[in-house]
């Protein structure tokens, strides 16, 4: 009887054309892979771009919506109301359901999901079950009893000024990064706050002299002052962004400069480079931001070893 031993003509025709298919549907999928890689950084793109030209609040909320449906499978804003979240805009639902969701106050005492992440100011995943997120959000978004919400926080200066709710297949680093590109756009579409009276006072041999405040700084002064805040912002939300694992770390010691002290060495010394040298009136808004974000205004969260402001 003939045997199709694994050194058979037959058998080698057969593994050699296994191989061969083998390796041309490799190549297909890396191919898929790569284009579908270039295909969401595109769109990724064009969705901040989008963000950033956004006019005004309501439509900033409608596109981060819009935007979010690149990184999970539904999502809804809430803008936070004193100690109630009231519904701006949802996708992922029924056209009854997102009608019966704009206007819609809930208050947070209902929904501790929703409350814990005001008060964190962290995101956070949780259970989408009526008593973590409120019964009413439960039903408008139809949630089955294992489904999950991930909850993100857009804080705009002191305050968090509204929550994207996602839920389905949620990519969280990509969905965290549209948040704080929205939160950065809400935050210069609102008027600066005029930094309180005491808060800048140039030393002078004069003792009768009065110190130099805010309405006193030459406009061009006022410029600098303005534009070391929002790099502040910028760069603090980016140390949370791209090291949140170490600043949970930092956190939990409550040493965040032992965690994180090559990346706020490097960028306090652009921030000295770039604001101390052309401004005799700068104040360290890096160390206000590292304390206010980073720390919770717990200025020893930092850590005994921190340096402190920059003089």
């Amino acid at each position: 009887m003939a045997s199709d031993a694994p050194s058979s003509p037959l058998r080698q025709i057969i593994d050699a054309r296994i191989a061969q298919l083998t390796s041309e549907v490799e190549e297909l999928f890396d191919a898929d892979r790569e284009s579908s890689r270039r295909d969401l950084a595109e769109r990724l793109n064009q969705a901040v771009r989008r963000l950033r030209h956004t006019n005004g609040s309501e439509e900033l909320a409608a596109t981060l919506v819009d935007a979010t449906g690149l990184c999970a499978s539904g999502a809804a804003l809430f803008r936070i109301d004193g100690e109630n979240a009231r519904g701006e805009r949802i996708r992922g639902v029924t056209e009854a359901a997102a009608e019966e969701f704009a206007g819609r106050s809930i208050p947070l005492q209902s929904a501790p999901a929703l409350a814990g992440v005001v008060e964190s100011r962290e995101p956070v995943t949780a259970v989408a079950t009526p008593s973590e997120v409120s019964v009413e959000m439960a039903t408008i978004a139809g949630h089955g009893p294992e489904a999950r919400v991930s909850i993100y926080p857009l804080q705009v200066r002191e305050r968090i000024a509204a929550l994207l709710y996602a839920w389905g297949d949620v990519q969280g680093a990509l969905t965290e990064l549209l948040c704080q590109v929205a939160a950065s756009v809400w935050t210069g579409m609102e008027p600066p706050p005029a930094p309180p009276a005491s808060l800048v006072q140039i030393v002078t041999p004069e003792p009768a002299a009065a110190p130099v405040t805010w309405e006193r700084l030459p406009a061009e002064e006022q410029r600098v002052h303005l534009r070391a805040q929002r790099f502040a912002r910028v760069q603090v939300a980016e140390i949370r962004l791209h090291e949140g694992q170490a600043v949970q770390t930092g956190r939990t010691r409550r040493d965040l400069y032992g965690a994180l002290q090559s990346s706020i060495d490097a960028v306090r010394e652009k921030f000295r480079a770039g604001f101390f040298a052309q401004c005799p009136s700068m104040v360290d808004y890096l160390h206000l931001e590292l304390v206010r974000t980073l720390a919770h205004d717990d200025p020893e969260m930092l850590g005994k070893d921190y340096p402190g402001p920059l003089v």
